[in-house]
């Protein structure tokens, strides 16, 4: 796009971002003193609002942009995807939503310190926790370049860099000014703009087709260059064993991520009661699962609309497949209405993008400030207060995710986000498990637990094809690949519960009876729940 209509296209595309300043600045005005409403919103939310917050803080760039994406590119396969992001949250519902709000105040940490040893646990989930939230804060870096870069007209490295840039200092302002409160009003106004609009595409591409969903799949195999294949499993995750054992491991990842994940369980302490909680999860379920339903036709209508071809000379890894849907659907390029829905939807993405890294950013910086400081601070060292150091993080992760963003900015998000699925399934899944349904589990359990995940889903994410050894790769004229797979999910998630177990069984200590009886009454019953 270039004239008028790029600049109409910037307008609109820049009013989202002034309507969040607004929402930071109106609500956390006189109201971020204490850690309870900084971290939590003052625990006001109401199951409907949480479960809309819940979903605006999931459904980030790597499902809208992401999954449609590699479902354009290929197919069945990606489908995985929408399938597996929605099947996780089952796994919550019925094992983690309530009970993390009886037994927690504000991070993953509380839940398992709640029966160990504070110190170790804390510095171990803490740690954790950060790094899961930055390669998921990387994810929503590269959606963010690729949208701006096409937003200005092309694919430009500096379009990009500005973008990641620009995203890092807003998510900064929203986490450091607005706290919570801000951050899940702004998760909601997002959730609704994104079902919005992922419908008004869905309808537009159905009408395009004349309601003949069998004519929108034979147009997009059509296009594709695959023919058939790609309507088929295997396109992506076929041919040999290492193909299909990555298919088997993101799955994993995938189903099993959700509920490691801090800024998903962070989510739990804004609502006042653990029925409020599991209430939250089902209206959250019921956006998640049509929206997901949506992005399938979405992939699909890219591919039979635009053109596989076209997505990836686009770009590589088909995070713009989206927008030029949209701008096809509304005239395509050059037309009013082409623009104006082009730039629709490029701000619910980019609204998508700010809010999943707000939610990101503040739980990261809780599991700072709340578990990290409070367990390294000297204790004749001056005390900072908790909101203090949480803002501080704030803009730490802000520089880390920056840096990251654009050097991984040629990744598809949705790939990206499956590896922090992994990283959060290896590392905090099984702490969390044990913590909460194993007796005779100890604090040297709890704290291999979580390195006996961590250290390996990283490790083989270095060592994976995902960063040398291949031309998709982030170094792609290095090759230091040792690890075959691209998802770690298969190893590290088995090694994280193996981990606890060796752990807890060569512990000297005693299990403490009494703090593990507490726990589980208040797990249970939520006697006793801050």
């Amino acid at each position: 796009m270039s004239g008028d209509h790029q600049t109409l296209a910037l307008l609109l595309f820049s009013a989202f971002v002034a309507a969040t300043l607004v929402i930071t600045s109106r609500v956390s005005r006189g109201r971020q003193g204490s850690p309870e409403e900084f971290y939590a919103g003052g625990r006001l939310f109401s199951p409907m609002e949480n479960g809309f917050a819940i979903a605006g803080d999931y459904m980030s760039a790597a499902s809208f942009l992401g999954i449609s994406g590699l479902i354009a590119l290929f197919g069945y396969d990606g489908m995985l995807y929408s399938v597996g992001f929605l099947v996780a949250w089952l796994v919550v519902l019925f094992f983690v939503a309530e009970l993390v709000r009886n037994c927690g105040r504000f991070t993953l940490a509380d839940v398992i310190a709640s029966r160990m040893r504070e110190r170790p646990v804390r510095i171990a989930a803490g740690t954790s926790s950060v790094i899961v939230s930055v390669f998921y804060l990387v994810a929503q870096m590269v959606g963010a370049g690729s949208l701006v870069a096409l937003l200005l007209g092309g694919t430009s490295q500096s379009a990009r860099s500005w973008a990641v840039v620009g995203v890092g200092a807003l998510m900064v302002v929203y986490v450091s000014f607005g706290g919570m409160r801000a951050t899940t009003w702004i998760q909601i106004v997002k959730a609704v703009l994104l079902m919005a609009g992922a419908l008004t595409l869905t309808v537009l591409v159905l009408v395009r087709f004349h309601g003949d969903v069998n004519a929108l799949l034979s147009t997009a195999a059509e296009r594709s260059g695959h023919g058939r294949e790609f309507l088929a499993p295997g396109l992506k995750y076929g041919g040999n064993w290492t193909a299909r054992l990555d298919f088997i491991s993101l799955g994993l990842a995938l189903v099993l991520g959700t509920a490691g994940l801090p800024h998903i369980l962070s989510r739990f302490y804004t609502v006042p009661t653990a029925r409020a909680a599991r209430r939250s999860v089902v209206w959250a379920i019921g956006l998640i699962g049509g929206f997901y339903l949506m992005t399938i036709v979405l992939g699909f209508g890219a591919a039979a609309v635009v053109g596989t071809a076209e997505v990836r000379t686009s770009g590589a890894a088909g995070n713009t497949a989206v927008p030029l849907l949209a701008l096809d659907l509304g005239g395509g390029a050059g037309t009013t209405g082409g623009t104006i829905l082009f730039a629709v939807v490029a701000a619910v993405a980019f609204a998508t993008i700010l809010a999943v890294v707000a939610g990101i950013t503040l739980a990261s910086s809780a599991s700072v400030a709340h578990d990290l400081y409070s367990a390294l601070r000297r204790p004749r060292s001056r005390q900072r207060s908790e909101v203090a150091v949480a803002r501080i993080a704030a803009a730490g992760m802000g520089v880390v995710a920056i840096g990251l963003g654009l050097l991984a900015r040629d990744l598809n998000v949705a790939f990206l986000v499956g590896l922090a699925f992994a990283v959060a399934a290896s590392a905090n899944l099984p702490v969390l498990f044990y913590s909460l349904f194993w007796r005779n589990f100890t604090t040297r359990g709890a704290v291999w637990s979580v390195y006996g995940g961590l250290v390996p889903a990283v490790l083989l994410v270095v060592f994976s094809p995902v960063v040398s050894g291949g031309a998709e790769s982030l170094f792609p004229g290095s090759d230091f690949q040792l690890f075959p797979l691209q998802n770690p999910g298969l190893v590290s998630i088995p090694l994280g519960f193996l981990a606890g177990w060796i752990g807890t069984l060569l512990s000297s200590e005693r299990p403490d009876a009494a703090k593990h009886a507490e726990t589980e009454v208040r797990a249970l019953t939520g006697a006793g729940a801050v």
